[in-house]
């Protein structure tokens, strides 16, 4: 079997029981909901004991429980750029903001980059008159670009606090 095929084995079952994603979250939990979704629909990998929560919970095999436990290829399947509207959306948004972003983070933090895998990502619905809005917060541990073979006092990472006058 391939991932893939886990994938819609798990789609099919959630709709055949007529499960919502929150359901699915909360019987599995012990991590975000984020990352529950993303393993089931081969985007991240599940710890063993989730794993084995997650076959109870839709009846897999050993061999697909341990294929929900292994290492993905993230990004496999999704073409780039995104076709699907809402997918493409947070795409348009780091074209437009995402050179801002960038500026505003390095003038703050200095020459590095926000982590993706030491991250957190909350969504929420904010009710509103003019209609509902979603609400993402994300927190990315900063991570300076190391400079290698710095010598003469120049500092070692690209933290702003580093930075030599």
């Amino acid at each position: 079997m391939k991932r893939e095929d886990l994938t819609e084995k798990i789609l099919d079952i959630k709709r055949e029981k007529g499960w919502s994603w929150a359901h699915i979250t909360e019987e599995i939990g012990g991590i975000s909901p984020v990352l529950i979704v993303g393993a089931l629909l081969g985007q991240q990998r599940l710890v063993k004991p989730l794993a084995r929560k997650a076959a109870a919970l839709f009846g897999l095999s050993a061999a697909e429980e341990a294929m929900l436990n292994e290492v993905p290829m993230r990004g496999a399947g999704i073409v780039s750029p995104p076709t699907d509207p809402l997918i493409y959306r947070f795409y348009e948004l780091i074209l437009i903001n995402g050179p801002a972003w960038k500026a505003l983070i390095e003038e703050e933090f200095g020459d590095g980059i926000m982590s993706a895998i030491d991250f957190d990502m909350e969504m929420e619905r904010q009710p509103d008159e003019k209609g509902d809005r979603v609400k993402i917060t994300m927190s990315g541990k900063f991570l300076p670009y190391k400079y290698y073979g710095a010598s003469q006092g120049i500092p070692g990472l690209g933290l702003k606090a580093l930075d030599v006058l």
